[in-house]
């Protein structure tokens, strides 16, 4: 039978994702630093609001019901990768926070970060000293190649599931929906729960964006 496997906002955090990468590796490339900075305001936004989804959303979403230990690991191995499951497995869970750690890693360290010529700097860059912000950018640039292997893998993992194990995975996350393995489908959150957790992630945003103004003050 099908059945709902992944809400709506983390539908849109996924392919939102997809997008602002993209276009921050292009803007890097290209020496378009505005659209660099808004590219990763962008993605800051995000991974802050898919922290707190991740927390109080739908039951798919919540790190609660996918993040386990090796053991989970080694027993969805042993039954052939078909494990009935709803939503992440316990791989691609792995997958799943490492790619969050570094994207995190990835915007923290670009908005303390500035540039070789000095004429481009992170909203915190004054916060830190010169030393520092030099070291984020290196820190930066390296983590970004790290980040294209985990994405790499990402990508050619998703591509065994659909060839050899016929798990297409790109189309659930188009539709939300999916043929189920297991008896239980997605157990949805109110959407005022999500436009709560975007509300409070756009405000820290903003706010770091500001230059992390003391509050109140």
């Amino acid at each position: 039978m099908t059945g709902r496997v992944w809400d709506l906002p983390t539908r849109l955090f996924h392919w939102s994702l997809v997008a602002l990468f993209g276009l921050g590796w292009w803007s890097a490339e290209t020496g378009r630093d505005t659209v660099h900075f808004w590219s990763g305001y962008g993605l800051l936004f995000g991974l802050l609001f898919r922290l707190l989804w991740g927390v109080v959303g739908s039951s798919t979403a919540r790190f609660a019901s996918f993040v386990r230990g090796p053991g989970a690991g080694l027993r969805y191995l042993r039954s052939g990768w078909r494990e009935p499951l709803v939503g992440h497995n316990p791989l691609g869970a792995l997958s799943v926070v490492a790619m969050l750690a570094l994207l995190l890693a990835q915007v923290g360290l670009g908005v303390v970060a500035t540039d070789e010529d000095g004429l481009a700097a992170g909203p915190l860059a004054m916060a830190v000293s010169m030393d520092a912000s030099d070291c984020a950018r290196e820190l930066h640039e390296l983590n970004f190649d790290v980040l294209r292997i985990i994405i790499g893998l990402h990508i050619a993992a998703v591509l065994f599931y659909w060839l050899f194990l016929k798990k297409p995975l790109i189309g659930p996350m188009v539709t939300g929906r999916s043929t189920l393995d297991a008896e239980t489908a997605m157990q949805p959150a109110p959407m005022r729960r999500a436009l709560a957790c975007a509300a409070i992630a756009l405000a820290v945003t903003a706010w770091i964006v500001a230059g992390a103004p003391p509050i109140g003050g």
